[in-house]
């Protein structure tokens, strides 16, 4: 690498991560004034392989701490020593991190103890509930306490950091990286890597796209999205579920029992990103407790209900397309079975309107970096406009930061 340059080092670890943080690692590898080292902490093996693969991002580093039944103490301490040991060799300009992680805040505490500047990526999202989303709410706000450059999605966000004493020159509004991950996914058109689910998206069956595994949600939260759902696919027998199960056995093992028996539920191992994105469109209701996928829910136009009993992406709900529905398992099914049967219903939730981003957030955050060292102008921060680009109105954005 050519000394004159800043680097700037990527830490993530988990495949949401990976996502969001793929479009900024690519947008700065194509400018010419910066370096980019990528290391990667591998708590999620193989998911994060998926994504790494599908942008072509070779990681510089891969610390591979993952080990089965490892606690958040073990990710803690393996991705302390493991991120201190690589900005102890390749000293850079800034190191990034992504959302609410474990493994993004110990890396940014890593950091702060060398003394290198943290820019958070999606910074500034709020519960105002340590406990719910948990350890996320902890891991964010802590990054906010030791964060340089605060990257927000949006002016919710911006308000947020705004309102905990943080410098407004030091935040920009870039629109959230998912967005511009989906896009470029929709725009590869990569084959399908599971064979089952490319034959569950060749027929007109309607399709309800479910994802659970928060922390929260273990235990009788768990057990009682099982039986909603199972519910659901009871009382609709000619509607198709596809519920790409998360590999933790306190996730799988519970939906297995209450779901593996439904002739039109269709249980498969975490879907490849690629193939995630193209069951995103060919949804008809999303059921979730993800956070990402109420991002990438209203970018397609589709309607997502919420697990959980708080958010801290409140721009949909106030939008109209996205609904917390927590897990009670009653109304799990009251509403879910309003979106299916009701198109008036279905209709008002899929609106064109996506307050996330506009496929643009990696080029905002580039020309943030650059103005942030001194590079270049601050870039305009981001304002969600109506009608929104949507996927597949694709268009070239690899200079436009407005």
């Amino acid at each position: 690498m050519t000394a004159d340059r800043p680097i700037v080092t990527f830490v993530y670890g988990t495949r949401p991560e990976a996502i969001k943080c793929a479009p900024l690692v690519l947008a700065l590898q194509q400018d010419p004034d910066f370096q980019v080292r990528v290391v990667v902490t591998g708590q999620h093996r193989e998911m994060l392989d998926q994504v790494n693969t599908l942008f072509g991002i070779e990681p510089d580093v891969d610390l591979d701490i993952h080990q089965t039944g490892q606690t958040l103490s073990d990710v803690a301490v393996r991705t302390l020593r493991g991120v201190s040991d690589d900005l102890a060799a390749h000293r850079p300009a800034a190191v990034v991190v992504q959302g609410d992680t474990s493994s993004a805040f110990v890396a940014g505490l890593a950091a702060f103890y060398a003394q290198v500047p943290v820019v958070h990526l999606e910074a500034g999202l709020r519960t105002g509930d340590l406990a719910a989303p948990f350890p996320e709410e902890g891991n964010r706000s802590l990054l906010t306490r030791i964060a340089a450059l605060h990257l927000a999605p949006t002016a919710g966000n911006r308000d947020n950091l705004l309102r905990e004493g943080i410098d407004p020159a030091k935040i920009v509004v870039t629109g959230n990286s998912v967005i511009d991950a989906l896009h470029h996914a929709v725009a590869a058109d990569h084959p399908w890597e599971n064979e089952q689910l490319r034959e569950l998206s060749s027929t007109d069956r309607p399709l309800v796209l479910v994802t659970a595994h928060r922390r929260e949600s273990w235990g009788e939260p768990m057990e009682a999205i099982g039986r909603a759902v199972a519910t659901v696919a009871v009382r609709h027998p000619g509607h198709d579920v596809a519920l790409p199960a998360h590999a933790n056995p306190r996730v799988r093992e519970v939906l297995v029992r209450h779901l593996g028996h439904l002739p039109n539920v269709h249980i498969v191992d975490s879907a490849a990103y690629g193939d995630f994105c193209r069951l995103l469109q060919r949804a008809s209701v999303i059921l979730t407790d993800s956070g990402g996928v109420q991002e990438e829910g209203p970018a397609l136009g589709k309607p997502v209900l919420v697990m959980r009993s708080t958010t801290e992406r409140p721009e949909a709900m106030e939008f109209g397309t996205v609904r917390l529905v927590g897990v009670d398992e009653a109304r799990i099914v009251a509403e879910v079975t309003s979106l299916l049967t009701d198109p008036s219903a279905r209709e008002a939730m899929s609106q064109a309107v996506n307050p996330y981003g506009d496929g643009r957030a990696a080029p905002r955050a580039v020309a943030a970096l650059r103005h942030w060292l001194g590079l270049g102008p601050r870039p305009q921060d981001f304002i969600p406009r109506r009608p929104q680009t949507r996927v597949g109105d694709l268009v070239d954005t690899a200079h436009d930061t407005r």
